[in-house]
């Protein structure tokens, strides 16, 4: 009777909603998990889930003279967490057929996110083989029972939803040809399955909405007069000044547009390039994001693809860009300008603007379904033609619930995005922050390598995303200060060079993280973290990602990489066939990478296929001859690819910044790291620099040009 008139009063004060009662199994002796919001967390399990459970709680929870009274309502076992002999007692109860409730955080979060996981919970499930019943908590970290910092917002009372996923359980398997597992070895590969589990749940959890829904929800959380975003313009803009930008924004775009029509978008890395993406998804169109630095050709081919016909762009950023003869050279393309576009917004837009839509956002927007087309990408053209990428609401925002699964971004932090939004890590990358109620800081290019580190000092950066070679060249300008709030540092899009690792921790104390993805899977597929790091590899696989490695002749160890997941792409839209959907097969996505995988799932990339060159009947990887050159020479740059040679097949050509780099250098390297004869360069060029697209990403077609010219 009690457990009713407190299961009502939550009804009623907490809003609470229970997702997937179908998932909880009639069959008891369960490992129930969650994750810890608050105080109030435990009593919200046990009044609405339809399973009496044994709730396992800190022994510092007991100290509390209300929450002992709680306790007294439901059977308990208080542990304590870091004691060996703690978990021997919820193994007792497992063992006698009860279900059982325990958090494997151990304690109540601080940041919003997944907290370090014991191995404990994970232990217990192995051991006993209990099936694991993931319940997802959310809502109740923002009442008053929670322990968020201040930047988080707080609700007397907050909605609540509980969310139940797939059972599932922990098996722990003995490699072959290894020797039985240590007692140690167990619990830890088990504690490390436990936290696979927890953040596959906080993945599976999320909500299936478009961008513009996601947005709304968000300005919903943290409050319209929230500060989140600027740009060079240095004037911090909070969400009801970004949601007024996107609507009117928005409202400009359905000028020029039709529903459901692709535009191009040749914009800087500014606020308003933002708030457009936003405001055509809210009426249903579709951004395509030009790469301006690949020149007319390259974006007029892109605009072939996927069949764009209008192209909105700045006439200030044409200019500062120095663009118009590219712009002047497009053939067949309506360009239009915001600036011109500014006068047609009258005072019937803006009546609807300031009496309508900024006060009824979801009733202004249009209907948009998450499995429509959202944006659409666009590869590097690095072998080819650029393809255009068709990405769904769903899919990019898939990508960012794996992303912060798996990263504890907060609202304490703050981005620094200086990769372009044309790229997709940097398109997701911004949007991530914004629809996560984080602050974030726009920067025009990249390449300023001299201003962007006191830009991070200045403003008090904590996160930043970028490639190998960018954060190199931010190193060599950066005082040792300057990153001193940094906490966490993610490169990806290419190979992480070890000479750039060893600088950031010797000079900054701060270890990168490395991370791989593609622009076809929106982009983050794997990542090292704080808890889960491996030298040399890029990470594991963000959770709800399946693989399959398919083996490649003349090469043993590895295979290439197929990946299948909800971040995966629609399909191409492909030059040769604008605006045809070419579909993954299957869903599956073949990323040309060769990869090997670990026991612990850690992925360690061997190079691309097409980066694979055939000497005298051997396989070589160019990555290899790369590695060598960069042992050799650590302070240079160094780029491989082939030339054709009619008795060996293919020649190597190593392009070097290294004016003094010798032949005989690289054998003794690749004697001492135990690497082939055939993975030395036949030929070296001297280059004043590397070529760069704009990505970021080494040139490599310009480079095999250059070296059949040879």
């Amino acid at each position: 009777m009690l457990a009713a008139i407190l299961r009502s009063i939550c009804k009623i004060i907490f809003r609470v909603k229970v997702n997937g009662l179908e998932h909880v199994p009639k069959e008891d002796r369960l490992l129930i998990v969650a994750n810890h919001e608050s105080f109030l967390d435990g009593l919200l399990l046990g009044l609405f889930l339809p399973k009496r459970a044994t709730f396992v709680v800190h022994t510092g929870v007991l100290k509390n003279r209300i929450f002992r009274q709680f306790l007294r309502l439901t059977p308990h076992l208080a542990v304590d967490p870091v004691s060996p002999l703690a978990m021997k007692q919820v193994i007792r109860r497992l063992d006698l057929g009860e279900n059982v409730v325990i958090f494997p955080e151990g304690r109540i979060t601080l940041t919003g996110s997944l907290m370090k996981v014991y191995d404990g919970p994970g232990f217990v499930a192995a051991k006993t083989g209990a099936r694991i019943l993931p319940v997802r908590v959310e809502g109740a970290a923002q009442s008053y029972f929670g322990r968020l910092s201040d930047a988080h917002p707080r609700k007397l009372f907050p909605r609540v939803t509980l969310t139940v996923l797939p059972s599932t359980e922990i098996v722990i398997e003995n490699p072959s040809n290894h020797a039985p597992l240590s007692a140690k070895q167990r619990r830890r590969i088990a504690g490390e399955g436990m936290r696979g589990v927890m953040q596959k749940m906080l993945f599976q959890a999320q909500k299936s909405r478009t961008f513009f829904e996601a947005f709304l929800d968000t300005v919903d959380k943290f409050g319209r007069s929230t500060k989140i975003v600027e740009d060079m313009n240095e004037v911090e803009e909070t969400y009801q000044e970004l949601l007024k930008k996107s609507l009117a924004l928005g409202r400009i775009a359905c000028k020029v547009s039709t529903p459901k029509e692709v535009v191009g978008v040749l914009m800087p890395n500014v606020t308003n390039t933002l708030a457009l993406i936003l405001g055509m998804s809210a009426f249903n169109r579709i951004p395509a994001m030009l790469n301006y630095t690949s020149g007319t050709a390259g974006m007029q081919n892109a605009c072939t693809a996927a069949n764009i016909k209008t192209i909105i762009t700045s006439r200030k950023f044409i200019e500062a860009a120095a663009l118009e003869q590219v712009v002047a050279q497009f053939q067949g393309l309506n360009i239009v300008y915001l600036e011109d576009l500014r006068s047609q917004f009258g005072v019937r837009d803006r009546a609807w603007l300031m009496g309508y839509a900024l006060h009824y956002p979801r009733a202004a927007m249009d209907e948009t379904r998450p499995e429509d087309i959202a944006v659409i990408l666009f590869t590097s053209g690095s072998e080819g033609k650029p393809k255009g990428v068709v990405h769904s609401h769903k899919s990019i925002l898939a990508n960012i619930a794996q992303i912060m699964a798996v990263l504890d971004f907060n609202p304490t932090d703050k981005f620094m995005m200086v990769l372009p939004m044309f790229h997709a890590f940097g398109f997701t990358g911004s949007l991530l922050p914004i629809l996560g109620g984080i602050k974030i800081m726009i920067f025009p290019s990249p390449l300023q390598y001299k201003v962007i580190p006191e830009v991070i000092y200045d403003k008090g950066c904590t996160v930043l995303f970028a490639t190998s070679t960018f954060l190199g060249n931010y190193a060599k300008f950066a005082h040792p200060y300057d990153f001193y709030k940094l906490r966490f540092v993610v490169a990806g899009a290419e190979k992480l060079n070890e000479e750039v690792r060893k600088t950031y921790h010797e000079k900054f104390g701060i270890r990168i993280l490395e991370g791989y993805g593609t622009t076809e899977c929106a982009p983050v597929l794997s990542a090292n973290t704080p808890m889960a790091n491996r030298h040399g590899s890029v990470g594991q696989l963000m959770p709800g990602i399946d693989y399959k490695l398919e083996p490649v002749p003349g090469i043993e160890q590895g295979g290439v990489f197929h990946v299948k997941g909800e971040n995966v792409m629609l399909g191409y839209y492909k030059y040769d066939a604008p605006a045809q959907l070419e579909v993954p097969e299957q869903g599956w996505y073949n990323t040309g990478d060769v990869v090997t995988v670990d026991n612990e799932g850690f992925i360690f990339i061997k190079g691309r296929v097409k980066r694979f060159a055939k000497v005298a009947g051997e396989m070589v990887s160019l990555e290899v001859v790369e590695k060598i050159a960069h042992t050799a020479a650590p302070e240079h740059q160094h780029a491989a690819t082939t030339q054709v040679d009619l008795q060996r097949g293919e020649n190597i050509v190593l392009f070097t910044t290294d004016p003094a780099l010798k032949r005989e250098d690289l054998q003794i390297v690749a004697k001492n790291l135990g690497t082939p004869e055939l993975a030395i360069a036949r030929k070296i060029i001297r280059l004043d620099e590397i070529p760069l697209l704009g990505t970021g990403k080494t040139d490599y077609v310009m480079l095999k040009e250059k070296a059949e010219a040879v």
